[in-house]
């Protein structure tokens, strides 16, 4: 099974300011970037709690029919989910992982902060893309946490857009 991340940082490594606001980010994504093309190769998403409740408050469910699977030990209300596929799971990352390649999963999308750093920390992430956009924030929630060992990256490809957006790709070496 593939996991991949893809997300967006300020040039600083943040995703997101300390209160969870993502109002440095463009709005809807900015130019296309190649989230439709990544998206499409995707079975499902594995999210945290609080980036479930981030997106929650978006205008329109951004996943469409994917399945989402909120990790969480406490219950959650699906209810407010408009049109997405949802469920929760809790366990270790290679619980998780065991149980989405069961059902028969072959490509997770990894989102949120700590579950990239969860997954990260258990060597589970295949490849990362992250598109920096052209702003320092000083402080936020940051993309990388600590980590029990170097994580050897191998650079694919960058690519640099009219806006300033620069997204870089890395496999992570095994």
């Amino acid at each position: 099974m593939m996991v991949s991340v893809f997300i967006g940082t300020s040039v600083d490594g943040f995703i997101a300011r300390r209160d969870g606001n993502l109002d440095f980010l463009p709005p809807d994504g900015g130019e296309p970037h190649g989230y439709n093309e990544f998206i499409a190769t995707v079975d499902a998403l594995v999210i945290g709690r609080k980036t479930f409740e981030t997106v929650l408050a978006f205008p329109i469910w951004p996943y469409g029919d994917k399945r989402v699977v909120v990790l969480s030990s406490q219950p959650l209300d699906f209810s407010a989910v408009r049109g997405g596929v949802v469920e929760q799971m809790s366990g270790t990352p290679a619980e998780i992982i065991a149980k989405l390649e069961a059902s028969g999963t072959h490509h997770v999308y990894l989102d949120g902060g700590i579950t990239i750093q969860r997954f990260l920390r258990a060597g589970l992430v295949h490849r990362l893309i992250i598109t920096r956009v052209p702003v320092l924030i000083g402080e936020g929630i940051p993309l990388f946490g600590s980590l029990p060992h170097d994580v050897r990256l191998k650079h694919v490809a960058t690519q640099h857009y009219p806006s300033g957006l620069v997204k870089s790709e890395y496999e992570v070496v095994k």
